[in-house]
């Protein structure tokens, strides 16, 4: 909710239950220096859990 806040702006994406996320947009920079430095050092399944609260392309 951290990142959200900060006024980041990757999108969900889950297909096939892999889950990632897309960006088409620039985020600010302290959106995407919390995501270097909060999310990107946590294992997959931390990050899966993470990413599943964002908002999701398929609601767009």
């Amino acid at each position: 909710m951290e990142y959200l806040r900060l006024g980041g702006r990757r999108l969900a994406k889950v297909d096939d239950n892999i889950v990632s996320t897309r960006s088409w947009e620039v985020e600010p920079a302290e959106a995407a220096e919390f995501w270097e430095a909060q999310v990107e050092p946590l294992d997959e399944k931390a990050q899966r859990e993470i990413i599943l609260h964002l908002p999701s392309i398929s609601d767009r």
